[in-house]
């Protein structure tokens, strides 16, 4: 009785094997011929999607570091590497070209009258100090913040990592420090010059004229500042305010705002630098090597009196009335 009852098991056990046999070929047929272990998780785009930010779990004090992806992040990387630096060649190199160009069109712009042998004040100690402050932290500025837009890019290769880790840690002290005096700088010269740099019909006039740059002997009148330089002092204060309050948001992270808050002001902090940059070399070019007795003004404080005459004619004689026609001196004799 036994031996039907086994061998009836044996031979359910054959066809149950052969039936598995059978059917492994259709399945086998079904599946896939390679794996993606990812075909079915969730992708980043996906995930930044539904959620503001990609965040973990930490157990320091300070949450915001749980924070892992964002995609302001994202946008604010892109316009880092990618955008700012293209803005800034084209600025940079731009306006150098048309300096160039400008140079080589029309020369150095030399007093017409020739030198005299009487100088004028232009401007007293104060006045002169004010302007090198601010001045002279702004361009220590300017070469430390070039550093972290193109740094990587040029001095990198050249110096090495060593060298570049120093000379950016130790420009981000300098940049740090550097614009508490570039800040008082720019009170100061608010306050000193505003009054001179209000706009009047006499600018739309200079400005009609190209400010006598373009062709020679053209002199349109002009107060203690004219049409450009005050178009640079406005810049200066304005943009000026703007590096200051991005800056100082910046620096003092998370003091009311958000990483989002950073992000947009360092966009706007590099923007605003960069066109600035710009603008001052235009102006360190007119003040030194492309005109005649400019530089003067910010160096001695006292300037040629032909150049005062062709450059500023109308500051000039409100000068002579208040010291009665005693306003210029004879230069000494060298």
């Amino acid at each position: 009785m036994r031996m039907p009852i086994l061998l009836w098991r044996r031979c359910l056990a054959v066809v149950a094997l052969l039936g598995l046999v059978l059917l492994s070929g259709p399945l086998a047929a079904q599946q896939p011929t390679s794996v993606n272990p990812t075909a079915a998780s969730v992708q980043e785009q996906q995930l930044l999607q539904q959620l503001q930010a990609v965040q973990g779990r930490i157990s320091i004090p300070d949450q915001r570091a749980n924070v892992l992806i964002q995609p302001a992040g994202q946008d604010w990387r892109a316009f880092h590497q990618v955008t700012l630096p293209w803005i800034g060649a084209i600025a940079i190199l731009g306006m150098l070209a048309v300096l160039v160009l400008f140079y080589m069109s029309r020369g150095k712009i030399m007093i017409d009258s020739g030198p005299s042998k009487q100088r004028i004040v232009r401007f007293n100690s104060f006045e002169r100090f004010v302007h090198w402050l601010t001045a002279g932290s702004f361009m220590l500025l300017a070469l430390t913040g070039l550093n972290i837009t193109f740094g990587k890019f040029l001095l990198l290769p050249v110096i090495g990592p060593e060298a570049f880790t120093a000379l950016s840690q130790a420009g981000k002290y300098v940049h740090n420090y550097l614009s508490f005096p570039f800040m008082l700088g720019l009170v100061f010269m608010f306050l000193v010059w505003v009054v001179h740099n209000l706009p009047n019909a006499v600018d739309v006039a200079w400005l009609k004229a190209g400010g006598g740059l373009l062709k020679k002997g053209v002199h349109p009148p002009a107060k203690k500042f004219n049409a450009g330089q005050k178009l640079i002092f406005w810049a200066v204060i304005v943009g000026g305010v703007g590096l200051s309050v991005t800056g100082l948001i910046l620096l003092f992270p998370f003091q009311g705002t958000s990483i989002a808050d950073m992000q947009l002001s360092q966009m706007i902090h590099g923007l605003i630098s960069l066109v600035l940059i710009a603008v001052m070399i235009a102006h360190i070019y007119i003040g030194s090597v492309g005109m005649e007795g400019a530089f003067d003004a910010m160096g001695s404080g006292e300037v040629d009196l032909n150049w005062a005459k062709e450059h500023h004619s109308l500051w000039v004689q409100e000068e002579m009335k208040k010291t009665g026609g005693a306003g210029a001196r004879a230069q000494a004799a060298e």
